[in-house]
């Protein structure tokens, strides 16, 4: 059975006083059998582990660069955010897609060198609201799982997070049966190239998760969890939908 996962990004936004809520965030949602994960920017990704020690919290990264160690000014490696003690990162999130140029070829490099060096990578696909409503939904999504996702991908390393660029940010959620058929395609594609391994990789839903959503989304096939943003800030907003997603 995959295990379930609550995921936060706090994109660019937090602080050094902001990361107490971590501390809430582990304590309230300690009993939950949930796996729960919180990638901060990366300057406090350090601090946070701090926050998370002696807690079943688990600290991930936004982002990482596809070379070990270079002349490569302001970026970070695999290899940094595993020495620090981080265990995840978020790559092909839809915002550094189109932020900062990176196609499907960029994150599978990204996704190798996250692999390599014993991160578990969280790939992200999803299209834009011009392409769902041209009815090109699973073609995007599939094109992007076949370049994104490298072939050494296994259940044990690699989760995969859904989240429709239309709805990021902007309170829009994917209907259930939206998602569902998203999910389900996803799914099927990864059986076909990975078998087994694709059975037991996590798929996770992003886009405006809310409290008042989340059970209405974990019930839906083929949703293990949430890749949530802003949402996870606080833990007066995350623990709920930790909650919906152990009771799911």
């Amino acid at each position: 059975m995959r295990r379930k996962m609550a995921a936060g990004n706090w994109k660019m936004n937090g602080s050094r006083a902001a990361l107490s809520e971590l501390e809430a965030i582990a304590a309230l949602s300690a009993d939950f059998d949930v796996d729960t994960l919180i990638c901060p920017p990366a300057l406090y990704v350090s601090e946070a582990l701090g926050q998370a020690s002696g807690t079943s919290l688990h600290i991930g990264a936004q982002d990482c660069h596809f070379e070990t160690s270079g002349a490569h000014t302001g970026d970070i490696s695999a290899a940094m955010i595993v020495d620090l003690g981080a265990t995840h990162v978020i790559l092909g999130h839809s915002e550094r897609r189109a932020d900062h140029g990176e196609d499907s070829e960029h994150v599978r490099e990204k996704a190798r060198a996250a692999l390599g060096a014993g991160l578990t990578a969280i790939i992200c696909v999803g299209e834009s609201e011009d392409q769902r409503l041209a009815k090109n939904t699973l073609d995007i999504i599939g094109g992007q799982l076949a370049t994104s996702v490298p072939d050494v991908s296994t259940a044990a390393n690699t989760i995969i997070a859904y989240e429709p660029v239309w709805a990021i940010g902007t309170g829009r959620t994917a209907t259930t049966i939206e998602i569902d058929e998203v999910h389900d395609f996803i799914r099927g594609r990864l059986i076909h190239r990975f078998g087994d391994d694709g059975q037991g990789m996590r798929l996770l839903y992003g886009g405006s998760v809310k409290p008042t959503n989340a059970a209405e989304i974990f019930a839906t096939d083929n949703v293990d969890g949430a890749l949530v943003g802003g949402a996870s800030l606080k833990a007066e907003d995350f623990v709920p939908i930790i909650r919906a997603l152990a009771a799911s």
